[in-house]
């Protein structure tokens, strides 16, 4: 009956039943072993709790030898509280998001996910205490580290003290070995490593020592007067530029650099120093923080860049993140990372409000410098949907994306009746194509802050007004807009809480053949009565180039309309995540 039992539990540790069978096939080889004893050690083989820890371990064992055990994320306790907040505001829920909400708030449950974040973040590594040595005054005190060496990397960068000349502490990464273990500092003197003394050595030399070394490595450092904890912050930001480490000849340690790519967002976890902030990428499995470009130091290479350009030359308009190898951009690895802050001097930046025409204001938008933009998670709100904006060059084809996702379900999305000056021509209905008002009441609306986008087009004003996108939004259907580009930055505000799609067209010889292929008419001539010329379509080009460079740091996402269906269901798929994800949005529009 034992026996059957064993083979029946599918649960079991095939291991422990193989030793439990082998140990009832030699029962009568240990003469020593008494029924008593032998009964007690059947039972706990088969024990379900013996079982389920072996289960454990062996799952945590090939994990670890895989390289795969790493948390999902560290931070379950704030999605927590962020779903309590959430549900706590509905007036409406079933039975089931009451079971939940008032699951989420036993202690039990938030103990368990205090100590899992806690886990995440690799809290509870041994912080040992310093230990106080009574020496004369005139003595220092020195302390003795050690450290295993592994292929994770020490986490802490050195440099030459300018006053002292002696090797110290620069910084320590927030996450790596150093960090956790909590016996180096910021401006600790290191005098010795594995018994070589340091004193005169570069910061390279000690580099190599560290390099040669193997098993423990052994510190002999004189601690500094403070010790002052790292705190890790909680600022996130999306990157509107690319970066490589490995290609900035200013960086203090290449080792250290973290690469990204623009739209990345970040965690800042540390902006102490002036020119390079500690960050990690949301999301990465990796604890361990890198080195990134403060939000001075890359404005100040964006504007050196710019100044080096010829401003007349729209058609290489570029905007490149390599560093411009100026002497003064920056302080070089050898010398103090902790100077003054670099001040920009960002002239002629002005007030005005938007008056689009044929004539492209760019003067105006170049005064933008963008690096990185602060964000936070927007939650999706059930029956109040985020107008969604379509942005791109004319003769893109975002009439005829609105259309088509218009058209899969007119109850739901609609698109606001603009406002023009202009009188209506033969067929139009007032209210339907346009709302037609005079100049003088358009203007009037304008100056009062009516409009959320305006501009003026052959002598005529054309523009939406805030509430007819509000009433849109209030009344549950999902608002559709495609402005003329320059409005973007109107539009894009915490009231409205739009999400930005730039459609972009593809290279030159697939919308010349994309476009004719399907007849398409030409949208720079007012009649649409023949198709694109080369030059219109080098002039779809040169317009995205232009709106690329001034305004992709403000898109959410870029959709290629190359082929027609393809970038529409693209466009379903984004519409689609807009209501049903939490998304990065401008930290403002959370606050």
């Amino acid at each position: 009956m034992t026996a059957a039992l064993v083979m029946e539990n599918v649960n079991w540790d095939p291991a422990l039943s193989k030793l439990l069978n082998s140990l009832r096939e030699n029962k009568s080889e240990i003469p020593s072993c008494t029924d008593e004893e032998f009964g007690f050690l059947s039972e706990l083989l088969q024990s379900k709790e013996l079982n389920a820890l072996v289960t454990v371990h062996n799952k945590i064992l090939n994990n670890v030898k895989d390289d795969k055990f790493f948390p999902v994320l560290s931070n379950s306790m704030n999605i927590d509280i962020e779903v309590l907040n959430l549900l706590s505001t509905k007036t409406h829920i079933s039975e089931d998001c009451k079971e939940l909400f008032h699951l989420l708030q036993t202690p039990h449950m938030q103990g368990l996910l205090c100590a899992h974040d806690a886990v995440a973040q690799k809290d509870y590594y041994p912080r040992l205490p310093e230990i106080p040595l009574e020496v004369d005054e005139d003595e220092e005190t020195v302390k003795i580290v050690q450290l295993v060496k592994s292929n994770e990397p020490l986490g802490a960068t050195i440099k030459t003290c300018e006053v002292t000349g002696k090797i110290v502490i620069a910084r320590i990464m927030h996450g790596g070995a150093a960090d956790r273990s909590g016996l180096i500092h910021v401006g600790d003197e290191v005098c010795e490593v594995n018994g070589i003394s340091v004193e005169g050595k570069t910061p390279n030399c000690v580099l190599k020592i560290l390099q040669n070394s193997e098993g423990t490595i052994t510190f002999k450092i004189v601690p500094a007067d403070s010790k002052g904890g790292i705190r890790e912050s909680k600022v996130r930001v999306r990157a509107h530029f690319s970066y490589k480490a490995s290609e900035d000849p200013y960086i203090p340690c290449k080792e250290a650099g973290l690469d990204f790519v623009k739209g990345d967002v970040l965690h800042i976890v540390s902006q102490d120093d002036a020119y390079w902030w500690q960050a990690r990428r949301e999301g990465d499995r990796n604890m361990r923080a890198g080195l990134i470009p403060s939000r001075a130091l890359q404005e100040r290479r964006i504007i050196l860049e710019r100044q080096q350009k010829d401003k007349t030359d729209d058609d290489n308009i570029s905007l490149c993140s390599v560093p411009v190898p100026l002497p003064a951009l920056c302080p070089r690895p050898s010398t103090s990372l902790h100077a003054s802050p670099t001040k920009c001097n960002l002239q002629g930046i002005k007030t005005k409000k938007i008056m689009y025409d044929a004539a492209e204001n760019d003067d105006f938008d170049r005064e933008e410098v963008p690096t990185y933009e602060e964000v936070a998670k927007l939650y999706p709100r059930p029956g109040l949907y985020r107008p969604v904006v379509l942005i791109g060059p004319p003769g893109v084809g975002r009439n005829e994306l609105k259309r088509r996702l218009m058209a899969t379900d007119p109850d739901k999305y609609k698109t606001p009746v603009p406002y023009t000056s202009r009188p209506p021509r033969p067929g139009e209905i007032d209210g339907k194509e346009y709302h037609f008002v005079s100049r003088e009441k358009m203007e009037e609306d304008i100056d009062a802050g009516k409009f959320i986008e305006f501009g003026e087009y052959k002598g005529n004003l054309y523009g939406t007004s805030a509430e007819s996108v509000s009433s849109l939004v209030n009344a549950g259907y999902v608002c559709l807009l495609n402005p003329h580009y320059q409005a973007l930055k109107m539009l894009r505000t915490p009231q409205s809480k739009p999400y930005v799609i730039y459609v972009k067209p593809p290279r030159f010889e697939t919308l010349k053949e994309t476009r004719n292929e399907a007849r398409a008419r030409s949208t720079f001539d007012e009649s649409n009565s023949r198709g694109f010329t080369d030059e219109e379509f080098q002039e779809i080009l040169h317009s995205a180039a232009r709106i690329e460079f001034l305004y992709s740091h403000l898109f959410d996402e870029v959709i290629i309309n190359a082929d027609l269906p393809i970038a529409f269901e693209q466009l379903v798929n984004a519409v689609h995540r807009v209501e049903s994800e939490p998304l990065w949005v401008p930290a403002s529009w959370v606050q």
